[in-house]
């Protein structure tokens, strides 16, 4: 089962994409703060990283996290809220491997991250 973490400080966004990528089978784990996801991902890196945009230091947890020994090998999504280019660009130069577009429900979850799960 791979490890996933969500950065959000929303706790129901954490709670919903907590239960739905549980049922894709990882392992979930939350933050809701960009210092406590850091600390986290020193302790135990995930193989998948979820990053609100609108997380409060989200950019610094994306460089710290590509700091961290392997680092480089953590899929990185960076959460906007609407595809606002700025917003992503400043997410790629950060470290960003790839986006998701908020409000994400079960269909949007699944149809990006079934076949990660399945790759373990």
């Amino acid at each position: 089962m791979q490890r996933l973490m969500i950065a959000d400080s929303s706790d129901i966004v954490r709670t919903v994409a907590k239960r739905i990528l549980s049922e894709l089978n990882f392992m979930v784990s939350e933050s809701a703060s960009s210092g406590e996801a850091l600390q986290r991902c020193k302790a135990e890196l995930p193989v998948v990283l979820i990053v609100d945009a609108g997380l409060e230091g989200a950019l610094e947890l994306i460089t710290g996290v590509r700091a961290i020994p392997n680092g480089d090998k953590v899929r990185i999504y960076y959460c906007v809220i609407e595809a606002d280019l700025r917003k992503m660009m400043q997410g790629k130069r950060a470290g960003a491997d790839d986006f998701l577009l908020k409000p994400f429900d079960r269909k949007i979850l699944s149809s990006v991250f079934a076949n990660l799960s399945i790759a373990a």
